[in-house]
């Protein structure tokens, strides 16, 4: 039986699109009102309003909690081939609006869900999904 753990997630700013403004220690990420002047690199997303955790995972279950203020912002997970530059299609299965997050993520059983964590419900589960690359935590403004 495999454990259940609980991560920590810290938000990469190479990655995050210019207009994310991701905070010094890289727990909170806000959108800002024009484009920043930053480098461009292949891990950053360069037009969809993206930004991925710092670290990967490749098996094995997580769980995360994120607070999002504003109904405009999308969470999941990425696979690590993502496309960074140009446009990019996600599906977004539901438009539940909370505070508090839970994200729980089952690498090998391709499953992808989403709490509302103070009112203890489930939102919505992606199942079926494929994983067989490095996953990353990923956050979106819909601006």
């Amino acid at each position: 039986m495999q454990q259940l753990y609980t991560v920590d997630v810290t938000l990469d700013p190479e990655t995050a699109q210019p207009q994310l403004i991701v905070s010094g220690d890289g727990k909170q990420v806000t959108l800002g009102d024009k484009p920043q002047q930053l480098p461009d690199n292949p891990k950053r997303f360069d037009r969809v309003i993206y930004v991925l955790g710092k670290e990967a995972f490749t098996s094995g279950r997580l769980y995360y909690e994120v607070e999002v203020e504003g109904e405009d912002w999308c969470l999941g997970v990425f696979k690590e081939s993502v496309n960074r530059k140009g446009g990019l299609y996600v599906n977004t299965e539901d438009e539940t609006k909370c505070v508090k997050v839970g994200v729980f993520v089952d690498y090998e059983e391709g499953l992808v869900s989403f709490y509302h964590v103070e009112a203890k419900d489930h939102i919505y589960s992606f199942t079926g999904c494929t994983f067989t690359e490095k996953i990353y935590p990923a956050f979106s403004s819909n601006y």
